[in-house]
C-alpha cells in the first residue's frame, strides 16, 4: 500500500520510479566492483561532514584529532555534484482506494505537495512559527470533533513533512470506523473549508500561543543540560539542508518577540494552502471493500460546492471553565514526618493516610516527575468481571477522569506542563505524571480531581467507546501476529482469561457502568496510596501544595479496597511442564516470521534480592552472545531480544517467584527451526562451559554504564523509589529497602565471574535449557495441498504425542480431504 501511494504522490518524477535507498534486487545482485565504483563516485570528503558533541573536557583536542584521521585523505578533483530531482505539481487530485485484509484498520490520509520552504531569515522564521500554530490549532478542532457525538473518526491529526529534498507536504490523517472513511474524508475536508471562511477565534489561537511559549520557556530552562543527541542533530540539519543553528537563547527570544503577535488572520490564511486543487493526493484503506475511488471524488466535489456557496457554519465552541478545582479543598496536614539521607528523600505521612515521599534534584531544571500506587488490582476481580473491570480505564479514560470531558480539559491545561495518567494493573493500581515546577499545582489539582471525580458514562459516551474498543479488536484479528501471541500465551499461561486477548464476544460481555464504577473506586481512599516525588521541586513551596491538593483528599468512612501485598491473589496461571513446539500458520500479504523461545524461571525466597538483580545480568548476557551467533556469526536475523517476566504468582514477602525468560526475534521462515536449534545450542553451551571472562567484563560494562547514566535521571530515581516501597524487603523503612536491594547489586557485580554466571544459567533456567521450554513459530498460510501434506508429515505437535492424537489427525485429514472436494464440487456447480 505504501509503494502504491507513495508512486501516486510521485508521479512524473524520478522518486516515481524507486526510492533513493535502491532496490532489494540491486542488494540481492550488487557485484564487488559495482560497490566500489559508487563508493569512488558519491563517499567524497565534499559531500561529508563530522560531527561531535559531547561533554569534552578539552573542545580543541577532539578538533585536532578529526583533523589527524581526516586531513590525509585526498579530495576528488572530478566529484559529482549531488543532483536534485523535482516533482511536477497537479492541479486535479489524485485518488486511490485500498481493500486490505490485514490493514489495521480504516483511514483517510490527505497531502498537499508544495515545494519547501527555505529558513534563513527572521521572516523565515515566523512563517514556521504561524505553520507550528495554525497545524495545533487544526488539531484540536480535529480532537474535539472526536469526542463530540456520533463523530466521523476516532482520531485525527495533521502535519507538516518534508517528503524529498525540494518537497514537503501538509499530511492530514484520520483513523475511522469500518465502512466510515468516505464521512471522515468529508468531515476532514469540511474542517480545513471552515477556517477558509471563518477563520480561527481569538480564544483558539491564545491557546496555541501560550502551549508554544509554555514549551520554549522549558527548553530554555533546560539549556545547559540538553542531550547531545539534540545539539548534533540541530548541527547535521544545518549541514544537510542549511538550516541555521542559532542557539536556544537566541531562539528564545525570538519566539518570545514573535509568537504574541501572530493573529488569528495569520494563522487562518495558511488554509489556502490546503486546497485540493493544489497538488493533492488522497488516500483511503479499508480491510473491506465498502466504497470505491468515484465516492471520494465526491466527496470532494461536495464540499467544495458547499465552500463555493458558504454553506459551512462557524466552529461551535465549548465552555471552558476558569478553574480545574472550583473551591479549594481544605489542607490535610502532616501526621509524621522522616528522612532518609542515604536516597536524600523525605516521607510525609498524611492526616488522611497517603503517605508522600519526595527527593528534591537539579537533574533537569523544569522537570517534575511523581507516581502513586495501591495494591490491589485486576487479580482481585472475579472472572465473570474481569473484562468490565479490565476495560475501566479505557471507558472512563474517554469520558474523563479529572471532572471533565478530554476535550474541555485540553484547554483548560492550555499553556500549563501538567500529565497525569492513570493505570489499573495485576496486582496494583496507579498514576503517574509530570509536569514542569511552576505547574504543580496544576498537576495536584489533577490528581485531587481523580480521587474525588465519580465517573458516569452516558449513552453516547459509551456508544463511542464501544465503537473504538470494536475497531481495535476487529484490526488486532486481522494482524497475522495476533494469533502468533495468543498461542504463545496460551502455552505458557494456561489459557488464562487473564492474558488472553479480548475478542468481540468479550466486548458484548462489558457492563459500562461497572466498568466506570471500579475505576472510581480504585482511586477513591488516598490511605492506600504512597506517592512518590522527584525533580527540581522547592519544599518550601511543594509542601503547602502537597498538603492542599493530596492531604486535602477526603478519606472515605470505610477503607475501600484496602490490601497489603500479602493479602493479593495470585494470577490464575498454569505454566507448561514440558518441551512444546508449536508452529503457527497465519494468512499474510507478505511472508513473514516471528520465534519466540520460553523457559520457566523460578527464583527462591532465601537470596530473592540477589536473584532478581542476577536475572537482570543473564538477560543481558544471553542478548549479546544470542546477537553474537545469529546475527554477527550466521548472518541470519537484525536483531534479538530478551524480556524477564517475574509475576506468575502473588507478589508476598515470603514466597519463590515464579515467571519466565522469553527470546523473540524475526527471520526467514525458511530457516526458522534451524535458527531455534542455534540458539538452543547456544545457551545449553553457556551453561555447561559458561561465558568467556570478555563476555562477563562486557556485561558489567554495559551494566555500569546504565547505572550512571541513570542517577543523573529523574527518572531513574522515581523508579527506584517506587521499587523501594514495592520490595518485599520494605518493612516501613524505604531507605533500608533501597540499601539491602542497592547492596544485592554490588554483591552480584562482585561476584560475578564465567563461573558464577555458568552456575546462575544452571540454577535459575532449567538445566539442561533443552529438557523443559516452549517455542512458537509463525509462519504463512501453505496451500490446500500443503496443508494436507503436513497432516501426513511433520506437523506442529508437541513431543510424546499418544497414539489417540495421531488417529484424531488422521479423521481429520480425511474430514478435511472430504470437505475440500466438496468446495470444489460447489465452486464447479
Amino acid at each position: 500500500m505504501q509503494d502504491a501511494h507513495w508512486l501516486l504522490l510521485m508521479e512524473g518524477s524520478k522518486y516515481a520510479e524507486r526510492l533513493p535507498i535502491g532496490t532489494e534486487a540491486v542488494i540481492r545482485t550488487v557485484s564487488a566492483e559495482t560497490a566500489k565504483q559508487f563508493y569512488r563516485k558519491w563517499y567524497q570528503l565534499c559531500h561529508m561532514a563530522v560531527v561531535a558533541v559531547g561533554d569534552f573536557p578539552d573542545t580543541q583536542s577532539v578538533v585536532d584529532m578529526i583533523k589527524t584521521h581526516f586531513r590525509q585523505k585526498g579530495a576528488v578533483l572530478d566529484h559529482q555534484p549531488i543532483p536534485t530531482y523535482s516533482v511536477p505539481s497537479h492541479e486535479e487530485p489524485r485518488f486511490s482506494y485500498f481493500v486490505e485484509c490485514e490493514a489495521a484498520g480504516s483511514m483517510v490520509m490527505i497531502s498537499y505537495k508544495m515545494p519547501a520552504d527555505d529558513l534563513k531569515t527572521v521572516k523565515d522564521y515566523k512563517d514556521l512559527l504561524t505553520e507550528s500554530v495554525f497545524l495545533q490549532a487544526l488539531n484540536q478542532r480535529f480532537f474535539k470533533q472526536s469526542r463530540r457525538n456520533d463523530p466521523p473518526y476516532f482520531s485525527c491529526s495533521a502535519d507538516s513533512d518534508v517528503l524529498v529534498r525540494p518537497l514537503k507536504a501538509y499530511v492530514i490523517t484520520a483513523s475511522c470506523k469500518e465502512g466510515g472513511t468516505m464521512a471522515a474524508l468529508e468531515s476532514m475536508l469540511m474542517e480545513v473549508a471552515r477556517v477558509r471562511i471563518h477563520g480561527f477565534s481569538e480564544r483558539e489561537i491564545s491557546i496555541v500561543r501560550a502551549l508554544l511559549l509554555s514549551e520554549i520557556e522549558s527548553a530554555y530552562l533546560e539549556r545547559d543540560q540538553m542531550q547531545s543527541t539534540s545539539l548534533r542533530d540541530e548541527l547535521i540539519q544545518h549541514f544537510l539542508r542549511g538550516e541555521p543553528v542559532i542557539g536556544i537563547e537566541y531562539e528564545a527570544q525570538l519566539q518570545k518577540t514573535i509568537i504574541p503577535y501572530i493573529s488569528s488572520s495569520d494563522v487562518s490564511k495558511y488554509a489556502e494552502k490546503l486546497l485540493t486543487s493544489s497538488s493533492c493526493v488522497i488516500k483511503a484503506i479499508e480491510p473491506q471493500v465498502s466504497a470505491k475511488v468515484d465516492d471520494l471524488r465526491r466527496v470532494v466535489l461536495k464540499v467544495n460546492s458547499l465552500e463555493e456557496e458558504k454553506q459551512i457554519p462557524p466552529w461551535d465552541e465549548e465552555y471552558i471553565p476558569e478553574e480545574i478545582v472550583p473551591v479549594k479543598p481544605n489542607p490535610g496536614y502532616i501526621d509524621q514526618q522522616l528522612e532518609y539521607s542515604n536516597i536524600g528523600a523525605t516521607e510525609l505521612i498524611l492526616s488522611n493516610g497517603m503517605r508522600v515521599c519526595y527527593k528534591c534534584t537539579d537533574f533537569l531544571d523544569d522537570q517534575v516527575l511523581f507516581s502513586g500506587f495501591s495494591y490491589g488490582g485486576l487479580s482481585e476481580v472475579s472472572e465473570n468481571e474481569y473484562f468490565s473491570c479490565s476495560m475501566g480505564s479505557t471507558i472512563a479514560g474517554e469520558i474523563g477522569v479529572y471532572g471533565y470531558r478530554p476535550s474541555v480539559l485540553m484547554d483548560v491545561l492550555a499553556g500549563k506542563r501538567a500529565e497525569v495518567g492513570t493505570k489499573i494493573g495485576a496486582y496494583m493500581r496507579s498514576f503517574s505524571g509530570d509536569c514542569s515546577p511552576s505547574d504543580l499545582e496544576t498537576a495536584l489539582q489533577l490528581v485531587y480531581q481523580l480521587f474525588t471525580t465519580s465517573v458516569e458514562p452516558g449513552e453516547e459516551d459509551v456508544k463511542i467507546v464501544m465503537q473504538m474498543a470494536e475497531a481495535a479488536v476487529r484490526a488486532q484479528e486481522r494482524d497475522p501476529y495476533t494469533a502468533f501471541v495468543n498461542c504463545v500465551r496460551e502455552l505458557n499461561y494456561g489459557n488464562s482469561y487473564f492474558f488472553r486477548p479480548i475478542k468481540i464476544s468479550d466486548l458484548k460481555r462489558v457492563d459500562p457502568r461497572r466498568a466506570c464504577e471500579y475505576f472510581s473506586f480504585c482511586f477513591k481512599d488516598p490511605s492506600t496510596f504512597t506517592v512518590v516525588i522527584v525533580g527540581n521541586i522547592s519544599p518550601t513551596i511543594a509542601v503547602p501544595l502537597i498538603l492542599q491538593y493530596l492531604g486535602g483528599i477526603p478519606r472515605p468512612p470505610e477503607p475501600i479496597l484496602k490490601y497489603s501485598r500479602d493479602d493479593l491473589k495470585g494470577l490464575p496461571v498454569t505454566s507448561p511442564t514440558k518441551i512444546i513446539r508449536e508452529v503457527v500458520r497465519s494468512p499474510m500479504v507478505q511472508a513473514q516470521c516471528s520465534v519466540q523461545i520460553c523457559f520457566p524461571v523460578e527464583l527462591k525466597n532465601g537470596t530473592m534480592v540477589e536473584e532478581i538483580h542476577s536475572i537482570g545480568f543473564l538477560s543481558k548476557l544471553l542478548e549479546t552472545k544470542l546477537m553474537q551467533v545469529l546475527r554477527f556469526k550466521h548472518g541470519q536475523i537484525y536483531s534479538t531480544g530478551v524480556t524477564v517476566f517475574l509475576g506468575g504468582n502473588r507478589p508476598s514477602r515470603t514466597g519463590d517467584v515464579r515467571g519466565d525468560i522469553s527470546i523473540n526475534f524475526s527471520c526467514d521462515p525458511e530457516i526458522s527451526l534451524k535458527l531455534v536449534d542455534l540458539t538452543l545450542n547456544e545457551i545449553q553451551r553457556l551453561q555447561e562451559e559458561g561465558p568467556s571472562e570478555q563476555d562477563v567484563l562486557t556485561i558489567l560494562e554495559i551494566e555500569q554504564r546504565a547505572h550512571e547514566d541513570g542517577v543523573q535521571e529523574n527518572y531513574y530515581w522515581l523508579d527506584k523509589i517506587l521499587r523501594g516501597y514495592q520490595s518485599r524487603v520494605y518493612s516501613g523503612d524505604v531507605g533500608t529497602s533501597f540499601k539491602i536491594q542497592d547492596e544485592g547489586r554490588l554483591k552480584v557485580r562482585e561476584s560475578l565471574t564465567p563461573s558464577t554466571a555458568q552456575l546462575a544459567l544452571q540454577r535459575i533456567l532449567p538445566f539442561p535449557c533443552k529438557k523443559q521450554y516452549t517455542v512458537v513459530i509463525l509462519l504463512p498460510q501453505r496451500s490446500h495441498l500443503e496443508m494436507l501434506k503436513s497432516l501426513f508429515g511433520f506437523s506442529r505437535i508437541t513431543r510424546a504425542r499418544d497414539a489417540k492424537i495421531l488417529a484424531g489427525v488422521a479423521a481429520m485429514a480425511v474430514l478435511a480431504l472430504s470437505l475440500w472436494r466438496y468446495s470444489r464440487r460447489s465452486v464447479k456447480s
